[in-house]
């Protein structure tokens, strides 16, 4: 049996508010490169992935062609399709773009824009992952103890070795995760992440140990732990 091709789906289209910028986080330089481009160069150079589905704000596509995926020769970028009101709604119209290239049983890879620091080692243990249970979760243990509050009182203190925090990228066979997105849809069910949709819809998800470098970059501060992770990196 042939095995399964891997694609990875890629929702760029947040306008990061918190970040303070006058452009969209994505685009923000780290060390001379756009974040973005950072995050797309790992899965171009990973011999797994076959393909890259990556969606922007609308207005930004002309843009993201010509100086992201042309300027850094991102030849596995299949399509620049528009995001949604909600970053869910963005994933679901890439996933409809991806009807046109994936099977039901191949495996697609949905990560955040702004988490250059994935690796491939990840991304291999993540595919075998999904491909045993239909989808699969990065994720690292909390460290820090967790409380639950309402109305600004402490109610609860979960048992932290039960507690993991989830990152991206999460994967899933094709056909799971576009039949559960199609679900919330019509339901108007908006998920926390594209793994809630997925429990939603009674699925097995299995855990696949991340990095804590693994960083979504959303304030300034992000940036500059970022910026040091490279400088580690050099040395």
């Amino acid at each position: 049996m042939a095995e399964p091709r891997v694609f990875a789906l890629v929702p760029a289209a947040g306008m990061g508010k918190r970040m303070g910028a006058d452009i969209n986080k994505q685009y923000l330089l780290l060390d001379g490169m756009p974040i973005i481009a950072r995050t797309l160069q790992v899965f171009q150079e990973s011999d797994l992935i076959d393909g890259i589905i990556l969606v922007t704000p609308l207005q930004e596509i002309p843009f993201c062609r010509r100086e992201i995926v042309e300027r850094f020769d991102l030849t596995k970028v299949l399509a620049i399709v528009p995001g949604g009101a909600e970053r869910q709604h963005s994933v679901f119209n890439g996933l409809r773009e991806l009807m046109h290239h994936a099977a039901d049983d191949d495996i697609v890879m949905i990560h955040d824009g702004v988490r250059p620091f994935i690796d491939n080692r990840i991304l291999h243990q993540l595919r075998e992952t999904a491909c045993c249970h239909g989808a699969a979760l990065v994720a690292v243990p909390v460290k820090d103890t967790i409380k639950t509050v309402h109305d600004g009182m402490v109610i609860g203190t979960p048992e932290r070795s039960t507690l993991w925090q989830a990152q991206t990228p999460q994967a899933f066979r094709f056909g799971l995760i576009l039949q559960s997105h199609s679900a919330a849809d019509q339901d108007h069910f908006l998920g926390t992440d594209d793994c809630s949709l997925v429990e939603r819809a009674g699925g097995t998800i299995g855990i696949v140990t991340g990095s804590y470098r693994n960083i979504k970059i959303t304030t300034p501060e992000d940036i500059q732990l970022a910026e040091n992770f490279l400088s580690q990196s050099r040395l």
